[in-house]
């Protein structure tokens, strides 16, 4: 099964996340597909850039988001 997740990036104590498409049985930080977004929630208010086009095609080949990114799809107006 494919997944759009976070893979944690930074360093300690100042994580910065890529949003990634990656295999559900790979490692949180492992190898991914495609990258298609980055998520930093240490700025206030937390920031995050999305390809549209990107996180549409992966949702519409059938591609599960986690409960995070799902969140930021909603705010970036991306719809399943």
């Amino acid at each position: 099964m494919v997944k759009i997740r976070l893979k944690r990036m930074g360093k300690k104590k100042a994580p910065f996340y890529r949003i990634v498409v990656a295999d559900s049985r790979s490692p949180r930080d492992g190898k991914c597909i495609e990258e298609i977004g980055t998520y930093d929630p240490t700025k206030d208010p937390s920031e995050f850039h999305v390809n549209e086009e990107l996180a549409k095609k992966w949702l519409a080949n059938g591609a599960q988001t986690t409960e995070m990114v799902g969140k930021i799809f909603k705010a970036a107006g991306i719809e399943k």
